[in-house]
């Protein structure tokens, strides 16, 4: 175990059996789902983060890490999905984000950047070459979303060489299907936070997006090539942790 502290929030890595379960509590709360714990196979296997409240105690925000090469890349959360072959050219360690959650109640922005901190630790003391994960939105109608996929079409399409192919039955391939002009100011509105921290480093996504109705989200494979973060951004990142 681990820990941080960044001003109102402490940030612990750990795999302790009761921050596990602390974190699926979370987890089932924030995806309203109808049972108390969020779990699966790839809990064992991951590294966990909680962000709690200095002075309350209060678990405000969970995610998980996992290890992965381009080898073992059809091993992933992600790879349930989507079909992710042409990762397994990538040169270098690359590492899934999952599960990332903010306790609903939480308001504060400073959850997500002291959040961001923590993930740029991890990738710079690992080396990490490839951030990437299931960026979710929330709720399976696609209409509400059409401006910002509309965007991520016009703008952050995945490089044809690491682009993911379709391999879930039930999907909305809004490159192929969306002739709109997007309303910028729907789009942003629309857009999950953390997607759009990774879109603002560079990152890219799908050409589709998978409706996972187990989870009530509609989500779009995402990924951000560390070597390619603008050197501002980088700082600003670093000047978290």
């Amino acid at each position: 175990m681990s820990s941080g502290n960044k001003g109102r929030y402490r940030t612990r890595m750990t795999d302790a059996p009761s921050d596990l379960r602390a974190a699926q509590v979370l987890r089932a709360q924030c995806f309203g789902l109808d049972k108390p714990l969020d779990r699966d196979a790839f809990d064992d296997r991951c590294t966990h983060f909680l962000i709690h409240e200095r002075k309350s105690g209060a678990l405000v925000c969970t995610f998980r890490m996992l290890d992965v090469t381009g080898a073992d890349i059809s091993a992933s959360y992600a790879a349930q999905f989507y079909e992710l072959s042409a990762l397994e050219k990538f040169d270098g360690k690359m590492v899934e984000l999952g599960r990332f959650c903010i306790a609903p109640e939480a308001k504060d922005p400073e959850i997500l950047r002291v959040a961001w901190a923590a993930m740029t630790t991890y990738v710079d003391q690992h080396d990490v070459k490839l951030l990437f994960g299931c960026s979710s939105f929330a709720g399976t109608e696609m209409n509400t979303y059409l401006d910002a996929f509309a965007v991520l079409k016009a703008q952050h399409l995945a490089p044809t060489r690491w682009l993911p192919r379709v391999k879930a039955p039930d999907v909305f391939r809004f490159a192929a299907r969306l002739r709109r002009k997007p309303n910028m100011k729907k789009a942003l509105a629309h857009m999950p936070p953390l997607l759009r921290t990774y879109l603002m480093m560079g990152g890219w996504v799908s050409d589709h997006a998978v409706v996972d109705r187990q989870m009530n989200t509609l989500h779009v494979f995402t990924g951000v090539e560390i070597g390619a973060i603008p050197a501002t951004r980088k700082r600003l990142l670093r000047a978290l942790c």
